[in-house]
Formats: C-alpha cells, structure tokens, sequence
C-alpha cells in the first residue's frame, strides 16, 4: 500500500492539539478505538451549551502535570473495555502525529491509571496507513520500501 509505514507493538506519539508530545502508546489491533488516560471527566454548560471538561495526565513530566482541557464538541458512544464489558465513554476529535504522520482522529477518554500505558491505539487510527510488526519497538513509523522485482 502506497504511504503505508511499519511501526511497532509500542511507539512514541504527540497530540499537537492537546499540547502533549512523547507519549508512549501500546498500539494494539483488537481495539477498534483509541483512547487516552484522564480523569475528572465531566460535562458543563456555557451559555446553554454543554462542554466536555477533563483532566489529561501528562506522562512526560515526572510529577504528571494536570492539563485542563475543554472540547466543545464531542459524542458519549458504548466501547468494549479491557476486561470486555461495555461502557460508555466520551469521544473527542483530535490529531494524532506518529512519526511524520499528523491523522485525525477520534479518542475515546479513559481512566486508564491501572494500565500500563497512557495511550492505546486501536485499529481505525492505524487502518490503511501503518503495519505493525509487533517484534518491533519504537520505529517512529518507518517507511515501507517496495522492493524491485528481481531480474532473471
């Protein structure tokens, strides 16, 4: 696939609109949706408009500095957790860079302090643009090369 890149079973991400850079994300392909650690997840109304209010962890400062952050608009849908019940989540719209690449995309917003990672990327994020070779780390979204067809 033209554009397509390999990256691996772990890599690092930004969210330029969120102002977080470095973010280490588990990048795992039985999730449909992606989704990131924050807590104090709460609707408010401005001007008779409903606001979506939470607090985003950021995993790049030794003390997680709290970063406030207010989405206007947004969506609340039913996701499969880890442990495969459902529940109902926030969705927010967002930009995703990996490597070179900046995706928008969805995220879903999470408690996700007992796991590992932060961020978890799920399939619709990586579909038609990355492969993952899972034997890998870290790659940063390295190019797919199309080899030549060999001459005889």
């Amino acid at each position: 696939m033209k554009g397509t890149r390999i990256i691996g079973r772990r890599e690092y991400v930004d969210f330029p609109l969120l102002g977080l850079t470095g973010v280490e994300a588990k990048i795992d392909t039985g999730a449909y949706t992606s989704s990131i650690h924050c807590k104090s997840i709460e609707v408010t109304e401005e001007n008779g408009n409903p606001v979506l209010c939470f607090v985003l962890l950021d995993p790049s400062h030794e003390e997680y500095l709290h970063r406030q952050q207010r989405f206007s608009q947004f969506t609340r849908k039913k996701i499969k957790n880890s442990f495969g019940e459902m529940e109902e989540r926030y969705i927010i719209k967002t930009t995703i860079k990996l490597g070179k690449k900046k995706i928008n995309t969805t995220l879903s917003l999470s408690d996700r302090a007992n796991m590992r990672y932060p961020v978890l990327i799920g399939r619709r994020f990586l579909q038609g643009k990355f492969v993952v070779d899972v034997g890998r780390i870290h790659t940063g979204g390295k190019q797919i090369l199309k080899r030549k067809p060999a001459k005889h």
